[in-house]
């Protein structure tokens, strides 16, 4: 890819957010303005909002890479994103506009009328906000390093660098016109593309069943082996080896390679001939592509297949960025009328990764064999196109991935710094806010640093996970279960958010690596769910004295529409 006009586009695209985040800056005049926006913003607006925030790295790149390394039962990821905005439709989203909270433990608080409940859901909105923070600093290292070679951190410290100004500068009011015209951008910046992609692909001769026939180099590809990785041959290949393969060390050596298992060494160079096929590698070995291995799905494929649809079903509406949205609503319908007009704007957006990771299996095939498959919507303009053609829309796809990072941040950035403002630092006040702004951004910048090589659909499925575990419990139960007490809220979140925690660090370090415990840390929503809510069921059944005095009063707030609260009151 031709950086000359990639990084111009990217450099345009941190301007533009700059600039619209002024725009929303200049008519930001109160404290409400800059936490909440007034509660006046309209459905549509909000909806782009919301759309804009919510389809990260992990829905721009991520998504395309899955589908390109696994194949089309990756398209679970997105059928999950757009349909956990189907379950807060239905159960939550008025319910939580008319609670009149700002954040979660606010929520929390005026729920269960508890502190220590109040600091325990603040503790989870900063684990989930900074473990979603993790993969959009990472995509925006890949990125860059895509584009110009740069160091992995650099894109990650320029997004935090823009992310922090915009948000500690204009807050909420400010974000929001920032996220809605992001949406749109990324929209472009898929949709435009995959149109000249398709017609270059249906004019090229390539196969049309990417995943039903074996996948092969179209032209000579030299690979790089970033990780060490098994490759399992099912016949003979002839490959030329700079590197080490098998415990023998090789310089430019043309090897035949017999049918069976082989392991490369990390800082191998493989050259592929012109139509040689494309090596598959053994992800049960426990040499895999990254730390993590949470995509692993060849020992229990089910399993992980249900525990993807549980945790991502149920985990947007504990997502911290997507909540705090809908109290800027101005009441209860409009926070649905913004829900419904949130599954349109990412149902249609949706429809693109996957196009990307079929092309991408049939133009750069070699990224199965690599820790970059995150990058195949990256490649696929110069690839397919090539030429100026194929550098303009590599540029716009360039501009729209850090779109992508810079508007998914910045929701998270706001939601945990309003959590770390009313919960941890001294005062409320706004200049605190923005103290709490840089906090929310240096630590997962820090982590990123640390954490390499971890997917990014990957890292999003696993806080969607810690998500499930700990929110949607509490915000069902809160929300329809008048029996719901502090302690059975407070043991809820432990026992379910709390495992799914330790499963999701310890899939992060790579621990087990292979076998049934590994499937059940990689994908710990399909067991932390039900005991989350177990948990808080049977603990408030035994506490059944420790039900707030004002509970009916307050459900009644979360369920009445405010024409007909307002009538009961006159």
């Amino acid at each position: 890819m031709n950086s000359g006009y990639a990084v111009p586009a990217v450099a345009l695209v941190v301007i533009a957010t700059v600039l619209v985040g002024a725009f929303g800056l200049r008519i930001s005049r109160t404290t409400s303005d800059f936490y909440v926006a007034s509660r006046t913003v309209g459905p549509r607006l909000n909806a782009a909002a919301i759309s804009g925030e919510y389809l990260s790295a992990a829905s721009f790149l991520g998504i395309a890479g899955l589908v390109l390394v696994q194949g089309p039962d990756m398209l679970w990821y997105p059928v999950g994103y757009t349909a956990g905005y189907l379950v807060l439709l239905i159960f939550v989203a008025a319910p939580l506009r008319r609670s009149g909270a700002y954040t979660l433990p606010d929520f929390a608080e005026a729920r269960l009328a508890s502190q220590a409940v109040r600091r325990l859901a603040g503790a989870f909105v900063v684990g989930v906000g900074w473990l979603y923070l993790l993969p959009q600093l990472q995509g925006a290292g890949l990125t860059l390093t895509v584009l110009t070679g740069a160091p992995d951190g650099l894109g990650g410290v320029i997004v935090a660098v823009v992310v922090v100004a915009t948000v500690a500068a204009g807050g909420m009011r400010s974000i929001t016109f920032v996220q809605a015209f992001q949406y749109w951008l990324k929209l472009t910046a898929l949709l435009v593309p995959a149109l000249f992609l398709v017609l270059a692909w249906q004019g090229d001769g390539a196969p049309t069943h990417a995943f039903e026939e074996p996948a092969t180099f179209r032209e000579q590809r030299v690979v790089r082996v970033d990780d060490s990785l098994d490759l399992k041959l099912d016949r003979p290949l002839t490959v030329t080896v700079e590197g080490t393969v098998d415990g023998r060390t090789h310089e430019d050596t043309e090897l035949h390679l017999p049918a069976g298992t082989h392991h490369i060494d990390a800082g191998t160079r493989l050259t592929f001939a012109q139509g040689a096929p494309v090596p598959e590698v053994d992800r049960n070995s426990g040499a895999g592509l990254s730390p993590s291995q949470a995509e692993t799905r060849g020992e229990r494929p089910l399993y992980a297949t249900y525990g993807l649809i549980l945790a991502t079903f149920l985990g947007t509406m504990g997502l911290p960025h997507v909540v705090v949205r809908f109290y800027t609503s101005p009441h209860g319908v409009a926070a649905r009328r913004t829900t419904v007009a949130v599954l349109g704007l990412i149902g249609a957006f949706y429809l693109l990764p996957p196009v990307y990771g079929a092309l991408g299996r049939l133009y750069a095939p070699e990224l199965t064999l690599t820790s970059n498959a995150d990058a195949a919507v990256l490649l696929l303009p110069d690839r397919m196109i090539g030429g100026l053609g194929g550098d303009l829309l590599g540029a716009l796809v360039a501009g729209g991935a850090f779109a992508a990072f810079l508007s998914t941040a910045s929701g998270l950035t706001m939601a945990v710094a309003g959590v770390l403002t009313q919960d941890v630092l001294p005062s409320r006040g706004v200049r605190h806010f923005r103290l709490g702004t840089v906090l929310a951004m240096a630590v997962p910048l820090a982590a990123s640093v640390m954490v390499g090589g971890l997917p990014v659909a990957d890292a999003v499925g696993l806080a969607f996970a810690v998500s499930a575990s700990s929110f949607c419990p509490l915000l069902v139960l809160g929300i329809w279960w008048r029996r719901l007490t502090p302690p059975g809220a407070a043991a809820g979140m432990l026992v379910g958010g709390g495992s799914a925690l330790v499963a999701v660090a310890a899939t992060m370090a790579g621990f087990p690596g292979t076998g049934a415990l590994h499937a059940l840390l990689a994908w710990p929503a399909l067991w932390s769910v039900p005991l989350a809510f177990l948990t808080m069921v049977l603990v408030s059944l035994a506490t059944p004295g420790r039900v707030p005095a004002g509970t009916a009063a307050i459900l009644a707030r979360f369920h009445l529409p405010e024409e007909l609260r307002a009538e009961v009151k006159a």
